[in-house]
């Protein structure tokens, strides 16, 4: 029994009626487990989700109109890759989920219903429970924490009494001048003490850098990017 979930339900090659709604109906229900995890994992648009759930079913038709055919299935193969390149660049996560129903979309053309199944939980957990494990994330009580100082103030040192008295940690992330080159912006990586306000560290920041621009919050990750 175990072995029948590695084989296709074409035979010989031929696609009868049973088996192209049996693997359509599995390309479907496939996307909508793909859909789901996503959306489970991170917030989607309703848009990308239902791209997940129909992208399935729309590969597979592809691959069972070319079967066969070895040049038509290059030319679609090239068609695929025009969407990696004419799309605003996605989440490491999104690309992912795309060319996991792309997968599931060609194990379904071709009538191994198991395998696309199998596959589409396996992969789905497995991205559920790295989700969950939060790997390669930051701590959950860093901040960031942007200065903005006069080109003519030696800010090295500056600040350090009043880091000590309010943060844990910090580090010197980033160092860049803003408005024609006559200011600077100092970015750090922080995290604040127990019970330490942050707005009596801004007060007092504020007081050293001229009363000029300062912001501190939660670090925004865009480094997922592919």
């Amino acid at each position: 029994m175990f072995s029948n979930l590695f084989s296709t339900i074409m035979t010989d090659g031929t696609l009868t009626g049973t088996a192209f709604l049996f693997s359509t109906l599995t390309a479907f229900v496939c996307g909508l487990i793909i859909a789901g995890a996503q959306m489970i994992k991170d917030r989607s648009s309703k848009s990308f989700l239902v791209t997940l759930v129909l992208l399935p079913a729309i590969v597979e038709l592809v691959i069972i109109l070319v079967n066969g055919n070895i040049g038509a299935g290059v030319a679609v193969a090239g068609a695929f890759s025009l969407v990696r390149f004419r799309s605003v660049p996605g989440r490491g996560h999104e690309i992912t989920a795309i060319f996991l129903a792309m997968a599931v979309g060609l194990a379904t053309g071709m009538g191994y219903i198991g395998i696309a199944i199998l596959f589409t939980v396996l992969v789905s957990l497995i991205n559920l429970l790295l989700g969950k494990l939060r790997i390669g994330e930051g701590s959950a009580a860093e901040r960031v924490l942007r200065i903005t100082v006069p080109e003519n103030l030696d800010y090295e040192g500056k600040f350090e009494d009043t880091f000590a008295k309010y943060l844990k940690s910090y580090t010197y992330d980033e160092v860049r001048t803003t408005n024609m080159g006559s200011l600077y912006r100092i970015t750090l990586s922080v995290v604040m003490k127990d019970h330490a306000s942050s707005r009596d560290l801004i007060d007092e920041l504020r007081k050293d850098n001229g009363n000029l621009d300062i912001s501190l919050g939660r670090r925004i990750e865009n480094g997922d990017s592919l």
